[in-house]
């Protein structure tokens, strides 16, 4: 496991009070598990959005619609054959 490194915030009394019980109930081993638990969930809820964003501008950029048109149009054929040996 890699090497853990301080770091220092402050929080709200009752979020403090909130962490304690959490720990004190068996919801994590330690407030810094529970703390790099809920970053962790949050960062990667952040990196989900981002990349939501992007598609969502892509969405609306005509040069990427008509490389994904022309991309589907290449494979429609191999898609169908594909599709035919399922059936």
């Amino acid at each position: 496991m890699a090497r853990t490194r301080k770091a220092t915030f402050s929080l709200q009394p009752e979020v403090l009070t909130a962490l304690d019980e959490a720990v004190r109930t068996g919801a994590a081993a330690s407030k810094n598990a529970l703390v790099e638990r809920a970053l962790r969930r949050e960062l990667k809820e952040l990196r989900r959005q981002w990349r939501q964003d992007q598609w969502g501008m892509a969405a609306q950029d005509p040069l990427f619609r008509k490389d994904i048109e022309d991309a589907e149009l290449a494979f429609r054929l191999a898609d169908a054959e594909t599709a035919r040996r399922f059936e």
